[in-house]
């Protein structure tokens, strides 16, 4: 909790964080009129941040508040001798504890020209280090990082200079050399450019600043790294883990309404029909020459309030950049929804697809028609007469629920068996069974891996963890999801050739979708041209033009593909099944992973205590093709 704000830096005060500091326990305090301290832990280095009635440029400070040690202050003649003997004394107890300690000064230039310049909003920093500086590795390593911060595809400027003070030019130093020396530990500065201000209207730009701010933390994060690895006895594992751990109330709250908002409605369910069985009937009675009347279920929100809620939750109060991005992508990713679902039955729902799901390259669209004329339509997958019912699918899924409540005994998770379904599906971690289901048995294990195995899994593990994005899914997570889920029915022995080219037909329906192809003559070619069964063309037909056009179903073969060059390139599977993520959220759970933001992943899947896992997950590391995965294409 945040205390209130105090009127004077007083002795009192400078003892008490001292004390908190000295007992290894979190500062989180304000300061005089502007400004705050925040100290995660005990840790080798502090950024600062000064602010006086000449600076203008009032959001930079947000450049140093990402951090998990920084001090934002307003500077003036009364304050300046207590807030400088603040720092020196949080600089002496924690050299206690390190042997040194390394004070970051971070000031904006005052450059009265900065629009008029071909390069305005080209990163620019200049560090200003004392000569004979003795952490030049440290220096060099935040060198290299600022000058990777690309904000116009092109490297930053970044200018090292020798000055006989670190300070903005109108504040006096807080610490000197000289006394630093005496004190036995550094202190550095980073003048930076404030390109994501335009001086002639006094506007910031927001996206240029929320991205410099993402690469100029990313920098100093390398450039601590470095120092507290070579020049204390603490050896940090990587730069990562010296990251922001505590979280303020307002990552908390941003992250329970974002989730109010995402358990309001159930998207699948609401842009999918509940008349499919229905109007396969009539499509069939019209000799399959006329398209048939789909029925949607009422929606459970209207879409303009809901929106007018998402975008009043305040993300910028957030100061820790990555999760910023995170709940920034999540808020467009539910602006996207609800505007399909306004749009839902109309044209513009496809466009809408198309920005959520992405379309058909060429490159899937050629894996797409190589399957479908490499796997033959004649194949069959020799099943057994024996097929499961809802109900018995319902009590194996139960089984391998037991399987993860071994672990996690909380489990709330309920499987269900609906009639305003067909197939599976899972909704909110829990398992819908359409009241019709058929699987043949060669199947159920299969379905069992991708629905609870992948789904339902991912699910519980996000619901381990403190932030509820992570079972809500992130931006982005159903391409990976169900990459993860087919790849399952791979390592469990139950993908057939008769999948993979449903996966396939899919691609290629979603394709001639965007082109522009209608109902009619998409579920001929799938029937005439690539030998799909009647009700199967028509599956896969009605899912694609499901309330306007859904490119979702070319998700699964993208997935797929794409996890296969993951494995490929020698990652490992297990840390994709921390929640309901993308690919690209990976390095970003490892890192909250290795700031302690997230806990250890608690559930893998069963598959994994397979002796046969291993060794197909071998044969995909060293290049297994997509079409000999099949249970067909391996013998």
């Amino acid at each position: 909790m945040i205390k209130p704000v105090i009127n004077t830096i007083s002795d009192e005060f400078i003892n008490q964080v001292c004390s908190r500091l000295a007992k290894n326990k979190r500062v989180r305090r304000s300061l005089p009129e502007w400004g705050r301290i925040h100290i995660d832990r005990q840790l080798p280095f502090i950024c600062i941040y000064r602010y006086n009635e000449v600076d203008k440029y009032s959001l930079s400070d947000s450049l140093v508040t990402g951090e998990a040690s920084y001090l934002t202050a307003k500077d003036t003649s009364v304050r300046h001798k207590q807030l400088s003997k603040l720092i020196k004394s949080i600089a002496s107890t924690l050299k206690e504890s390190f042997g040194t300690f390394l004070i970051v000064e971070v000031w904006v230039s005052n450059d009265k020209d900065l629009n008029n310049e071909l390069n305005a909003y080209q990163g620019s920093f200049k560090i200003n280090i004392s000569k004979g500086t003795e952490i030049l590795p440290t220096v060099q390593s935040l060198e290299r990082s600022l000058r990777n911060i690309k904000l116009r595809k092109e490297k930053s400027e970044v200018e090292v200079i020798t000055v006989p003070r670190i300070a903005p030019k109108e504040l006096s130093p807080v610490i000197s050399f000289s006394e630093a020396r005496k004190l036995g530990i550094h202190i550095m500065g980073i003048e930076v450019k404030p390109i994501y201000f335009n001086v002639e209207t006094e506007k910031v730009y927001p996206i240029l600043l929320r991205n410099l701010r993402k690469g100029f933390s990313r920098a100093l994060s390398n450039g601590f790294f470095e120092f507290t690895k070579n020049n204390t006895p603490f050896k940090p594992l990587n730069f990562q883990s010296l990251g922001k751990r505590s979280m303020g109330k307002a990552v908390w709250e941003v992250d329970r309404q974002l989730a109010e908002i995402n358990k309001g409605f159930d998207f699948l369910l609401q842009v999918t029909p509940y008349n499919i069985d229905y109007a396969y009937s009539q499509f069939k009675r019209n000799h399959f020459e006329k398209v048939p009347l789909f029925l949607y279920r009422p929606l459970t929100l209207d879409p303009s309030l809901a929106k007018r809620s998402l975008f009043h939750i305040p993300i910028e109060n957030i100061e820790d950049p990555t999760l910023a991005q995170l709940f920034l992508e999540q808020q467009l990713e539910l602006d996207r929804k609800f505007s399909m679902l306004s749009d839902r039955g109309s044209s513009s729902f496809l466009y809408g697809s198309m920005q959520l799901y992405g379309t058909v390259d060429d490159s899937l669209m050629n894996v797409a028609k190589d399957i479908l004329q490499q796997l033959s339509n004649r194949a069959r997958d020799g099943f057994k007469s024996k097929k499961y019912n809802a109900k018995d699918f319902a009590k194996r899924a139960e089984l391998e629920l037991n399987y993860f409540r071994e672990k996690l005994p909380d489990i709330k998770t309920k499987i269900s068996i609906r009639k305003d379904i067909t197939g599976l599906m899972v909704s909110q971690g829990n398992l819908l069974i359409g009241e019709r289901l058929k699987v043949p048995v060669e199947r159920v294990e299969a379905l069992i891996a991708h629905e609870v195995g992948t789904h339902v899994l991912t699910y519980l593990n996000g619901k381990s963890q403190p932030l509820k994005q992570l079972y809500i899914g992130l931006s982005g997570y159903d391409e990976l999801q169900e990459g993860l889920a087919v790849l399952s029915e791979y390592l469990v022995g139950g993908l057939t050739v008769s999948r993979l080219r449903l996966l396939a037909a899919r691609v290629v329906a979603a394709h001639h979708l965007v082109s522009g192809a209608g109902f009619i003559e998409i579920f001929r070619e799938l029937n005439l041209d690539f030998g799909f069964e009647l009700s199967t063309a028509f599956n896969i037909t009605s899912r694609t033009f499901r309330s306007g056009g859904l490119t979702k179903d070319a998700i699964y073969l993208r997935g797929l593909v794409n996890l296969l060059l993951y494995i490929k390139r020698g990652e490992s599977l297990k840390p994709l099944f921390a929640g309901k993520i993308s690919a690209d959220n990976v390095a970003m759970i490892k890192e909250l992973q290795a700031r302690n933001v997230l806990h250890t992943v608690p559930l893998l899947p069963a598959y994994f205590n397979f002796p046969a896992t291993e060794e197909k997950l071998r044969k995909l590391r060293n290049g297994q093709t997509l079409i000999n995965l099949t249970k067909r294409g391996e013998n």
